[in-house]
């Protein structure tokens, strides 16, 4: 908690607010400009000077093959996988519009952390209650939306969706939906969306996030057993190949990066790319630093808070942090695993942090499917890797320096306007660089700063 108040604003004003809301003095914030900067969006939307803005972007629409009756159909034959902005994110509204609709499918079952009740999502729930079972799992305490979730939670209700909270004292933050279907060829499937984002189509049009349409049977069974420990608490003790937090997530992801010390150990290649919001977790801290001594090559891609510290000799040489922030907020978690050379890939809603390996229902899910796992590999990471515009490195004492200034001959190079042009079909892949010929380039810059990293971590100590 903290209360963030103009610094002209009157003593008396202050003092009466941090005594109502119990804070200290060093929770209170005194700043010289706006407060809400969240405000300024409407003097942006107010101000046509299109000159000024990003230019319009529209996402690239999913096509299903020829052969395909439906979108069922198409899971039958392959999974779906999308990367939201740059593909639409209507194939999963419709996804779940088309299980409501369909009197072939007999259950919907969804998770929401946050949505509004113009959400198409909300009224095909709604709509589904008519005909079918309809189960909702409802997360209550959604940061900054309690109210209207409880609202809209009970209009559920109301039209006869059955509606659960989830594990008492826990946040249900995966996102799963998971329709079962009668299928033409009289056999009864499962349909999953699984995804790393919340199930708002708005925020889906700047957000950065992976969607997976499977039907695949091990992955849609354990999702099934997923929702019967959110609704009726009955856990199992093994969700592969699922990974679900707080019951086998956090030693499961340390059991990843102990094989890729194996792997290392071997001689076989050994490399873990890792995408995420933060990276708070001392566990997966500390697993990290052995596979670097071990010679893991660790590339790590937080968009925020990171308390690893990269480059430090003999602890942390192989392992490299950036961050991007660009146009899109990048929100996506991607866990890459070369598995001395099987690679796994894995996405889900769950950073490496506390909360989120321990204090939440989370779920990180494989990709299986050979054309999605060669789209991240190829694709996605990839071009994030190559990033010099947005993207910044972080040194050993905490600072980060655009990745720009630590190699000026790497070439000029933007991931979130390659992977736009990519959906507009203007670039192909070949335009992703090369990675850099001088691998320690990020080194050498953490070295010239080991001195001061030293005292650094004499002080923590």
């Amino acid at each position: 908690m903290r209360l963030e108040i103009e610094s002209g604003a009157d003593p008396e004003i202050v003092e009466r607010l941090r005594v109502n809301f119990e804070l200290d003095d060093n929770q209170v914030f005194r700043g010289d400009g706006p407060v809400n900067l969240s405000r300024l969006m409407f003097l942006y939307n107010d101000v046509r000077r299109p000159e000024l803005k990003f230019p319009p972007f529209t996402p690239k629409a999913l096509h299903l093959s020829r052969k395909s009756a439906d979108i069922f159909d198409e899971l039958r034959h392959h999974d779906i996988l999308l990367h939201h902005p740059y593909d639409s994110y209507d194939p999963v509204v419709e996804f779940i519009e088309q299980g409501a609709q369909d009197p072939a499918v007999v259950t919907m079952k969804q998770t929401l952390y946050r949505t509004s009740e113009d959400s198409p999502v909300f009224k095909a729930m709604i709509e589904a209650a008519a005909t079918k079972e309809a189960t909702l799992v409802v997360e209550l305490m959604a940061r900054f939306d309690e109210a209207s979730n409880i609202h809209w939670a009970r209009s559920m209700e109301d039209a006869g969706v059955q509606v659960f909270h989830g594990v008492v004292g826990l946040k249900t933050h995966c996102k799963l939906a998971m329709l079962v279907r009668r299928d033409e060829d009289g056999v009864t499937r499962r349909y999953c969306h699984l995804g790393t984002g919340n199930y708002n189509p708005v925020t889906a049009r700047f957000y950065t996030d992976l969607s997976l349409l499977t039907c695949d049977p091990q992955i849609t069974e354990r999702v099934h057993m997923v929702f019967n420990y959110l609704t009726a608490h009955a856990e199992i003790d093994d969700y592969r190949p699922l990974l679900v937090a707080p019951l086998t997530m956090a030693e499961s992801f340390l059991g990843l990066i102990r094989r890729e010390i194996d792997h290392a150990n071997a001689g076989r290649p050994a490399h873990i790319v890792a995408k995420m919001n933060a990276l708070l977790e001392p566990s997966v801290i500390e697993a990290l630093y052995q596979a670097s001594e071990a010679g893991v090559e660790i590339d790590l891609i937080i968009r925020g808070l990171c308390i690893l510290r990269p480059g430090l000799p003999g602890l942390s040489e192989r392992i490299r942090v950036r961050s991007i922030v660009g146009r899109f907020l990048e929100h996506s978690r991607i866990f890459h695993f070369a598995n001395g050379g099987d690679d796994e890939i894995y996405l889900g809603s769950a950073d490496w942090m506390p909360r989120n390996l321990f204090e939440r229902c989370e779920v990180v899910f494989p990709v299986r499917d050979a054309a999605a796992k060669a789209r991240i590999h190829d694709e996605i990471l990839p071009s994030y890797l190559a990033d010099t515009v947005k993207a910044r490195i972080q040194q050993p004492y905490g600072t980060y320096l655009r990745a720009s200034k630590i190699d000026k001959d790497a070439p000029v190079f933007s991931s979130q306007d390659f992977l736009m042009q990519l959906a507009e079909g203007k670039v192909d892949l070949d335009a992703i660089p090369k990675p850099s010929t001088k691998p320690d380039t990020v080194q050498r810059a953490s070295r010239k700063s080991q001195a001061k990293s030293s005292e650094v971590v004499t002080a923590a100590d």
